[in-house]
Order: structure tokens, then sequence, then C-alpha cells
């Protein structure tokens, strides 16, 4: 299963970055396609050329800015909202929050979840921090749902984290829901850094359970936009993972 994650910016051109995107995925070839920040569901036909399923939840603006594209069936899925907690911010009209699919595989059924965390704003990780306790609650409550997944389905878990792979708060989440980060000790950034700042470290993950597989960081550079201007697709970088179901044998069909 080739699977992508990727925070798609909402703000300026993100019309003609999304088609843009389009062509990249019909000639990356992926499987199933977990994007944030995609808002609004008018640019959904944008980037569902080569995916005759889909998952995203609201009429106009898309709950979580969450959408989920995959080649094979999307048996069901749900979507959970955040807790609405912490300082007032425009992320509320987003109201994060988490989606969970059932995906119909070649190899038998798989969960797919897919999510976005609060920003820190404040860049403060001390224990201190206003923001602190707003990712924690989230973390806590998509360890929860994760939990819940059944044994017997492999889980593969992606999506703007907005919390640093080496934080206590992201390795707690991984112990209580039965994670491992296929990217662990990769210290690359996956928010791109700006000209004379130090790099972000990184934010954009994807953990796994019932999965062998290695992951990749892509869309790093600059590519031609329909529109013949050269940009990048966003101000994240996505990761691409290649992944296998570990036991094959194990039931899936419940």
């Amino acid at each position: 299963m080739r699977l992508l994650t990727f925070n798609t910016l909402f703000r300026g051109s993100a019309r003609s970055r999304l088609r843009g995107l389009a062509d990249q995925l019909e000639r990356d070839d992926y499987d199933i396609v977990c994007l944030q920040e995609f808002l609004y569901r008018p640019n959904l036909p944008l980037v569902r050329r080569c995916f005759p399923h889909c998952a995203a939840s609201g009429a106009f603006m898309l709950k979580g800015g969450l959408v989920m594209l995959s080649r094979w069936p999307i048996e069901r899925f749900r979507f959970t909202p955040y807790p609405l907690a912490g300082p007032p911010r425009p992320e509320f009209l987003m109201r994060k929050g988490v989606h969970v699919a059932r995906v119909r595989t070649p190899s038998g059924d798989v969960a797919v979840v897919n999510t976005h965390l609060t920003f820190n704003r404040d860049g403060d990780w001390s224990a201190g921090s206003r923001y602190r306790p707003v990712l924690e609650g989230e973390l806590h409550r998509l360890g929860d749902i994760i939990a819940k997944i059944p044994e017997d389905f492999p889980v593969v878990a992606v999506g703007d984290f907005n919390v640093h792979r080496d934080s206590p708060l992201l390795k707690e989440f991984a112990a209580r829901s039965g994670v491992r980060d296929l990217l662990e000790n990769d210290t690359r950034p996956t928010f791109r850094p700006e000209p004379g700042n130090a790099p972000y470290p990184p934010i954009d993950h994807v953990f796994v359970r019932g999965f062998t597989g290695a992951a990749e960081l892509v869309f790093q550079d600059r590519v031609r936009l329909p529109d013949g201007r050269h940009d990048y697709l966003s101000d994240h970088y996505g990761v691409a993972a290649e992944l296998a179901i570990a036991d094959p044998g194990i039931r899936r069909t419940r």
C-alpha cells in the first residue's frame, strides 16, 4: 500500500497549488492520500481525478479540513472533533479533529486515521505553556480512538500533529495507542524552513500498528503549476509511506 499524508496550506493560491498536486498524484500512483488544511468541498474535484473513493465531512467547509482519497473502497468513515479548549483562535472555525476510515484493500480491511492537531502559536513547549494541555488532550482523544480499533485491524495514523517528534507528549500517545513512528529518530523538518530561520522540528508523522514499511519526505522542491508559475505545493513537505500488512493471514473482515 502506497500512502501519502500532506498539509495542503489553505492560504494563498490554494486552487492553483491543488491542481499542481493533482498532477503530482497522477504521476506518483498513491493508493491512499490523506490531506489536511483542505477547507472547502468545492475544491475536491481538483484532486479527485484518479481516486474513485473519498471521505470528507461537511457540506461546504470540511470538518477538520480533512480529506481522504482512495483507489480502494472506503467502507465507512467517521469524523470526531477535538474538544474546544485553550485560548480562542481562528482554528475553532475549522474545528480540528480526526477521521477514521475502514478501507477495503486487496489484502484485507485496514483502518486509516487522518488528523490535524492544534498549532502551538506561542512556540512554548514548557510545562506551563497554555497550548500544552490543549495538545495533550487532543493526543489523549486520538490515542483512545486508535486503542478502540480491534486488534485484528492494521492501523495507519497520519497527519499534521503539530507536535515535535521527540516530544514526550508524542511518545505518550504512541504508547497509549500501541503504534510506532515509522520515521522514529528522523530529525529532518517536515515544515519548510524559512530563509534565515532555524529548521522547525518534524511535526508531520506516520504511525503504524500491524504494518511494516518505510517512509520518506516528498514535495520538497518547486514545481511548475498549471498556471505556468513555479512554486512549492505547500509550506509543508509530504510524507509518503510504503506499507505492507505484517501478518497477511490475520482476520480483518469483522
